[in-house]
């Protein structure tokens, strides 16, 4: 193999999918589960590193528990933890996730949005929500790859948030994992409620075929997500669906389920994007 043929499979190699997770309620996976509630997703998150093709050098988390005006990241190189949940049992408050920073990731990722004409802007302040270390906690518990939480803009825009991705999509090459952290259905007052079978069951069958549509045809398809089967429903607000407009600009091929789950009557879905 000659030299360029190497450095393009080193390349190849190097490349980092994105994914779209779900990062479960509050501190779920930390708390006793006799009904196995959390299970299913919990062993999702587990095996995640195995579904990657090397131990990426970063994570970008966008989650849906950080807006801002225009986007933003944690620039500290020691991030502190944001117990951003209540009425959990005292010792959920005491969980730790030690993890390393990135500030040369998100000033370099604050450079691609804003050579895109997006205002992003960088928080050497903000800790980690429980969007972000919730679900890194089980799936890299030892906390040993640094870690980036982009927000989102608070204008709720799908069309921007799937802009921001395509910006960032080059971080992949650089062995960055990007992660879209929420819920592909979150209606707090549908869990649980029969009623909530058909129109989550409705827009997980059009998000999974939407997801598998090519780059732009999926970018426009995920835009209209409102007027989508069971769409509102699922999403009475879409703070918990705009990671993955992120997470899926961020490729241009096809995605694909990676996880499905049913969560008090309601259809939980995760996707890779190659």
């Amino acid at each position: 193999m000659d030299s360029t043929s190497s450095t393009s499979a080193s390349a190849a190699n190097q490349r980092q999918p994105s994914f779209y997770i779900p990062h479960g309620g509050g501190p779920c996976f930390f708390m006793p589960d006799p009904s196995g509630i959390w299970t299913g997703m919990a062993q999702f998150l587990q095996a995640l590193p195995t579904l990657l093709p090397e131990r990426p050098k970063a994570i970008l988390v966008i989650s849906g528990h950080w807006e801002t005006s225009g986007f933003a990241f944690t620039g500290a190189a020691n991030p502190s933890l944001i117990y951003d949940y209540s009425g959990f049992p005292p010792d959920t408050y005491a969980l730790r996730y030690d993890v390393p920073g990135a500030p040369a990731l998100a000033a370099r990722a604050a450079t691609l949005l804003a050579d895109a004409g997006l205002p992003s802007a960088v928080d050497p302040g903000r800790g980690l929500d429980h969007g972000v270390f919730v679900p890194l906690k089980v799936a890299f518990p030892d906390a040993d790859i640094p870690v980036v939480e982009m927000s989102l803009d608070k204008g709720l825009d799908p069309e921007r948030h799937a802009a921001a991705g395509r910006a960032l999509a080059p971080l992949r090459d650089e062995a960055v994992l990007i992660l879209g952290s929420g819920m592909s259905f979150h209606n707090m007052r549908g869990y649980g409620d029969p009623r909530s079978q058909g129109p989550s069951r409705d827009f997980d069958d059009w998000l999974t075929a939407s997801i598998a549509m090519p780059g732009a045809r999926r970018a426009a398809a995920l835009a209209g997500w409102v007027t989508a089967p069971g769409g509102r429903y699922s999403h009475p607000r879409e703070e918990h669906l705009l990671p993955l407009m992120v997470a899926a600009a961020a490729s241009e091929s096809p995605g694909q389920s990676v996880y499905k789950g049913v969560l008090g009557e309601s259809v939980i879905s995760g996707y890779r994007f190659d």
